[in-house]
């Protein structure tokens, strides 16, 4: 389902039947001016945009940590873990998903650069002063250098994302670290 059409299912179900949240905007006018009210506006605002964009990848997500857990499960160190006398629980926990989050840390950073396209559009459906709205003016006024800069701004979030994916892959599992190199 597109970004777009699940922005417009989310407003029709939580902001227009049942009135539970705002459709548009950042904030609310009759906000408080000062302290916590103005927190609570601005998430309240944030909840459908978030969960959009959220939603629209978690059954990727989802579906890669189901795979990678269940290939982990038939693997020899899993049996030999078991065979130990460890727990089922600490077999999942210490063995098979510290193992299986390698393939789900790749999915969730490759999918950060459309995301970002899916936060223009998510932006655009529920009216908030981004640079969703920035792209959008910028198309139509044909400001070429706004949106060069758009695009370089996109490029470097990618390139950090997949830094920090990198990092991550370290942090997950061991094996992956970089060996200094050995002395002459």
């Amino acid at each position: 389902m597109p970004v777009f059409w699940l922005a417009q299912i989310l407003i029709v179900v939580f902001a227009v039947k049942l009135a539970w949240l705002p459709a548009q905007g950042m904030f609310s006018i009759r906000t408080p001016g000062t302290g916590l009210g103005v927190v609570a506006d601005y998430a309240k605002h944030w909840v459908l945009p978030g969960a959009c964009i959220t939603v629209y990848y978690l059954a990727v997500v989802a579906r890669v940590a189901r795979s990678s857990m269940l290939e982990m499960l038939h693997q020899d160190f899993v049996l030999t873990a078991r065979a130990k006398g460890l727990s089922e629980r600490a077999v999942l926990w210490r063995h098979v998903l510290r193992n299986s989050l390698i393939p789900v840390i790749t999915v969730i950073g490759y999918n950060f650069g459309y995301s970002l396209t899916g936060a223009i559009l998510t932006e655009t459906v529920f009216a908030w002063p981004g640079l969703g709205s920035l792209f959008i003016t910028s198309i139509s006024n044909r400001d070429y250098p706004v949106l060069a800069g758009i695009f370089l701004l996109a490029a470097v979030a990618v390139v950090i994302a997949n830094l920090i994916t990198d990092l991550l892959y370290a942090a997950a599992d061991p094996r992956v670290r970089v060996a200094a190199p050995a002395a002459a």
